[in-house]
């Protein structure tokens, strides 16, 4: 089980040297992730004593509104990074699909672990299937991501508001609020629960987020022993993945308030990037594509997102702005 420390004040460098902090969320998928990354520090470290900082985030307080209303995905952050930077914690572990384009000043992101499935998944207690369900079905999602190109697939389904951990929204589904919901497929199968998903969703049907699937490691720009210490668990090809679509969103100025999609991956030979941009009712996707044979990945985002914006994105995503 976790092991929490308080997470109150405490005086720069009153740690001990043998000790690392971790600051998480409190939702049961945050600490599986948090103390995931805590055991393999311990294996890889046998010396260290690595400690969970488990807090309340705004994110986890807010949760009768769309997130693209109250701030998006940075409202999950905030209280964690606040925490790093006056060294109440030493690293955080994130998804990164939840990670702000821009970091505050003073923190960077020097680790991608190995990537999980980065596919959405359905779940759905009377079909099999997307196809399978019957004509207005109430499905449950908190994306808009996901709400645009699920409405480009089945125009017909009632799409409705669902926020909550992982639990709290199967618990909503089994009792019959919803006909279906979407859930990412990494955080069903870290929770032991990918029994229940009905169909995974190809990227090709329904583009994930940015950053699905992955967990990145936030710490201190200059800290270099909690930097030494993390080193090993940075897998250089999701690494380079998520770069490549963070580097494609960045251009795209994006976050949770606009529905951009994008997944990269690595081909013999070549890194391939896809990616989209909707308006928010679903009715016009833009889509593009690119690959190169060099390893300048955030050359490549770059590449689809100005392909992107050159087939009017751009007006897409400030509309999406414009009414958030």
């Amino acid at each position: 089980p976790p092991r929490p420390v308080d997470s109150g004040p405490s005086r720069a460098g009153a740690a001990r040297v043998s000790s690392l902090r971790i600051a998480t969320r409190r939702s049961p998928l945050a600490l599986w992730q948090a103390e995931h990354v805590a055991e393999r520090l311990r294996r890889r470290h046998p010396e260290l004593e690595v400690l969970l900082v488990p807090m309340t985030t705004r994110g986890d307080r807010l949760l009768d509104a769309p997130l693209a209303k109250v701030g998006g995905k940075g409202l999950f952050l905030k209280e964690l990074e606040k925490a790093l930077l006056e060294e109440r914690a030493d690293i955080a572990v994130h998804s990164m699909k939840d990670v702000t384009v821009e970091l505050p000043p003073g923190l960077h992101l020097p680790v991608i672990t190995a990537r999980e499935d980065p596919r959405d998944a359905l779940l759905c207690p009377r079909s099999r299937s997307l196809d399978a369900l019957p004509v207005g079905a109430r499905l449950g999602t908190s994306s808009l991501r996901r709400k645009c190109q699920l409405l480009r697939l089945r125009p017909d389904l009632d799409i409705v508001n669902l926020r909550g951990g992982v639990h709290t929204r199967l618990k909503k589904l089994d009792a019959g609020e919803y006909d279906a919901i979407v859930l990412a497929s990494a955080g069903l199968r870290r929770l032991g629960l990918a029994a229940r998903i009905a169909e995974y969703l190809a990227p090709e049907r329904l583009l994930p987020a940015v950053g699905q699937g992955a967990l990145g490691i936030e710490c201190r720009v200059g800290d270099t022993r909690a930097e030494d210490l993390i080193a090993s668990l940075n897998d250089p090809e999701s690494a380079a993945r998520v770069r490549c679509e963070r580097a494609m969103n960045r251009r795209l100025g994006g976050g949770c308030q606009v529905p951009i999609a994008g997944y990269a991956e690595r081909r013999p030979g070549r890194w391939w990037l896809r990616g989209l941009v909707s308006r928010i009712d679903g009715a016009e996707t833009i889509l593009e594509e690119a690959s190169t044979r060099s390893d300048d990945v955030e050359g490549l985002g770059s590449t689809v997102a100005e392909a992107l914006l050159a087939r009017g994105a751009g007006e897409f995503l400030d509309q999406a702005y414009a009414d958030a």
